[in-house]
Formats: structure tokens, C-alpha cells, sequence
């Protein structure tokens, strides 16, 4: 069984996650997760690990951290607000990250 963390700040979550190896910075772009020079469709990773953080007061400081594995072994950090670019990513990756549309 995996024990799961709760971390007081993104920063801890993301600096835990690099500590256990996911190193790349994602980014949501259309139908892809990306990176540098890479990408990756909805079907081709999978979300090891996730953090939700909601500001007390303030939707901005609203976060998902995720931890993401491609089929490939790629390891990376993805960090969203919630519904953020809602707009631009596909529904299939919106869908598998559990992001709702606005």
C-alpha cells in the first residue's frame, strides 16, 4: 500500500516529487502534455501521484500538482490552477487530469 503525503505548500509537493524523480516541467499545450522537445497525448501517461491546494480566500491560489509517468518512463511535475486552460487543452487530457471545464 503507498502512503500518501499532504504537503503544506506547492513548493513541498514539487519539491518532494523531484526528490522521487520527476524531474521534467510539463505543460499543458492542446491535445498534448509537453515539454522541451517532447510531448505526450492523454493515452500515453499516467498521474502517479496528485496535490490540490485551495486559497483561503483567493480562487487565484487555487493549484493541482501532479506527478506524471509516460508509457515511456518520463517522469515530470505539471502544476494547473483549477480550470486553468480549460480553453486550449483537449477534453480527453482535461478529463484524465479531472479538470472540469468553465
Amino acid at each position: 500500500m503507498e502512503t500518501n503525503y499532504h504537503y503544506a505548500t506547492v513548493t513541498d509537493a514539487i519539491n518532494a516529487l523531484k526528490q522521487k524523480g520527476f524531474t521534467i516541467d510539463f505543460n499543458l499545450d492542446d491535445n498534448y502534455i509537453s515539454w522541451g522537445s517532447g510531448k505526450f497525448k492523454h493515452d500515453e501517461f499516467e498521474i502517479v501521484e496528485t496535490y490540490r491546494y485551495e486559497g483561503n480566500s483567493d480562487p487565484g491560489d487555487e493549484a493541482t500538482v501532479y506527478g506524471i509517468e509516460s508509457t515511456t518512463g518520463v517522469k515530470g511535475i505539471l502544476v494547473t490552477g483549477y480550470g486553468a486552460s480549460s480553453d486550449s487543452a483537449s477534453a480527453a487530457i482535461l478529463k484524465k487530469l479531472g479538470v472540469k471545464h468553465q
